[in-house]
């Protein structure tokens, strides 16, 4: 069976590593999305219970990952004929959600790579930003010592 919809997460311990984690599935344990960066949320275009379980993938990646990146991907975007999930619904959605939105059809190759170029750039803008935190943190916690010129008087 041909999974048309799902969440692949997006980890980067060493090599990328990029697993799907199927709607057929159903939840998985916080431990699955340890070292997570990002998340792919693909629902099928041509399916209407695709795009409806959306909302429950992202509750289910928001309680089991401290801080990730997420993109949401409509699937199957070729035939317009079967076509359910409007496109203007799903800016909506994703726009509510503070996620960016891809349609993309894997048969003919459209805006696939544009997806991924996008969820590698928003992985590694966070990595960044998380580094240049970390840095000025510890900047914030050095404690400075100078060699004071003055000297104080000894007691006794």
């Amino acid at each position: 069976m041909r999974r048309a919809s799902g969440r692949a997460v997006l980890g980067c311990r060493g090599a990328p590593d990029l697993r799907e984690v199927s709607s057929l599935q159903g939840a998985v344990g916080r431990g699955y999305y340890r070292g997570t960066h990002g998340v792919i949320v693909v629902y099928d275009v041509t399916s209407a219970e695709s795009f409806v379980n959306v909302k429950r993938w992202l509750h289910e990646i928001n309680q089991n990952c401290d801080d990730v990146c997420r993109i949401l991907v409509g699937n199957k975007n070729d035939d317009p004929e079967r076509k359910v999930v409007e496109t203007e619904d799903a800016y909506k959605f994703a726009g509510q959600m503070g996620i960016q939105l891809f349609e993309t059809s894997a048969k003919e190759n459209v805006n696939v790579e544009e997806m991924f170029n996008c969820i590698t750039e928003l992985v590694l803008r966070a990595k960044k930003d998380n580094l240049a935190k970390q840095q000025q943190q510890q900047q914030n916690d050095v404690v400075k010592l100078t060699k004071n010129s003055k000297r104080k008087k000894r007691c006794c």
